[in-house]
């Protein structure tokens, strides 16, 4: 039982009856420049306010969260999800996963598909996996018309279809945020060229994973010419990224393509990050925009894992925690056309991730084993979505199970004595 509560007068504010309230939390909340340690009110799947030592009396629920860091549900704007059987070796098959598998665990709420499928096949992608799905779920439209079913389907360029591709994403305006092109190992400029094309008849941003590097087609000429403002660079630290020269100096073409208004995506994946290129960045200040996994069955198994490790790693790597909480949620997305997520702002969805920031000494590897040492990581305590408790590591929503009442769980007929002997 709790002791009587104090509400300090000057700090009241009364939550609606029935809210769920989270107790005594450090509250970052990046977009509206917080972070002190108080009370946050859910209500009605939104987010209802907060406050010092919120009164409690009429709460449907108690969440303690002394002690940890309470923060908007994490957006990962890069993830693989179009996971179908009987297509070995694909994303757009069994190298996918099913976003709930992954997603609440991890502390995220909302995520991505980065172009798993094109316009032949979305239709199937949306009603097996997007609408079935429990976490919020949005998709970039892969410009090669069946996505990333192989490699092979991604070369094809008369199946770069633009209006097409721009018809299905105006159908889907609801789930679609933007234009994929990856994987291209052409000389030419076919993929992306064609992705920017569909871009501007959607009116949507286009993410580009530059595949196969090619003296005919450098990178900076992506990001210095072919990008728009709002368009989108992954795997931004990857090895053959141009990111430092011989002195371990940050090429000034990235500053001046972010002054142009191109973003830059971390998407770590299976092979995508290298430590190298990252932490002389960040010591420069050159961050990523975005902060995300490039989920997919062989990156979680390898040096990415999770959300969590991979802002774990940029906080090791030096940016500051708000700035990370800021570039996994609220920045990305406002990336992707969803402003209404990624903040604690009153009406705003009921997403929340609590995370404890362990201490001790931590290792952590890029894409290639290179490791990086810290005395800090970020482990996900509890995920909320829309108000409800999704994930629950500690059973912090939990009851003593011996003030549950006998019968509870039992369904009727189920239970019966045995005979004396």
């Amino acid at each position: 039982m709790r002791a009587e509560q104090q509400v300090p007068e000057k700090d009241f504010f009364l939550p609606p009856e029935g809210s769920v309230i989270i107790r005594g939390g450090r509250v970052i909340d990046p977009a509206n420049g917080v972070d002190e340690v108080c009370d946050l009110a859910l209500s009605g799947g939104r987010v209802a306010g907060r406050g010092k030592a919120l009164p409690w009396c009429g709460a449907s629920k108690v969440i303690d969260a002394e002690g940890l860091i309470v923060t908007p549900g994490i957006v990962d704007i890069h993830s693989h999800l179009f996971a179908t059987p009987g297509n070995p070796n694909a994303w757009a098959g069994e190298y996918s996963v099913f976003p709930d598998g992954f997603s609440f665990r991890s502390g995220v709420t909302t995520m991505v598909d980065a172009g798993s499928a094109g316009w032949r096949n979305f239709d199937l992608f949306r009603v097996s996996v997007i609408d079935r799905a429990k976490t919020r779920v949005f998709s970039f439209l892969n410009i090669a018309s069946f996505g990333m079913v192989s490699d092979i389907i991604e070369q094809h360029a008369p199946d770069f279809d633009p209006k097409t591709t721009a018809a299905k994403a105006e159908k889907h305006r609801d789930v679609i945020v933007g234009i994929k092109s990856a994987h291209y190992w052409h000389p030419g400029w076919e993929s992306v060229d064609r992705a920017v094309e569909a871009g501007e008849l959607s009116g949507l941003p286009v993410m580009v994973d530059f595949g196969y590097f090619m003296k005919e087609r450098p990178y900076w000429r992506l990001v210095s010419e072919k990008l728009r403002k709002g368009d989108i660079s992954t795997h931004c630290y990857r090895g053959p990224v141009p990111v430092v020269d011989g002195n371990g100096k940050v090429f000034p073409y990235l500053f001046e393509a972010r002054e142009r208004g191109v973003l830059f995506d971390l998407g770590h994946g299976g092979g995508s990050f290298l430590f190298r290129n990252a932490v002389p960045a960040f010591a420069q200040g050159f961050y990523p925009d975005s902060i995300s996994s490039d989920l997919h069955v062989q990156s979680m198994n390898a040096a990415m894992m999770d959300m969590p490790t991979t802002m774990s790693k940029c906080l090791a790597m030096g940016m500051p925690l708000g700035e990370v909480i800021a570039r996994s949620s609220a920045v990305p997305a406002r990336m992707i056309g969803h402003p209404e997520l990624g903040h604690l702002s009153p009406g705003a969805p009921g997403d929340v991730t609590l995370w404890n920031l362990r201490e001790g000494t931590f290792g952590f590897k890029d894409s290639v084993g290179g490791r990086l040492r810290s005395d800090r990581r970020l482990e996900c305590e509890m995920t909320i979505l829309g108000g409800e408790v999704v994930w629950d590591l500690n059973a912090r929503d939990g009851t003593e199970f011996g003030e549950i009442p006998f019968g509870e769980g039992i369904r009727e007929g189920e239970f019966f004595i045995p005979p004396e002997r």
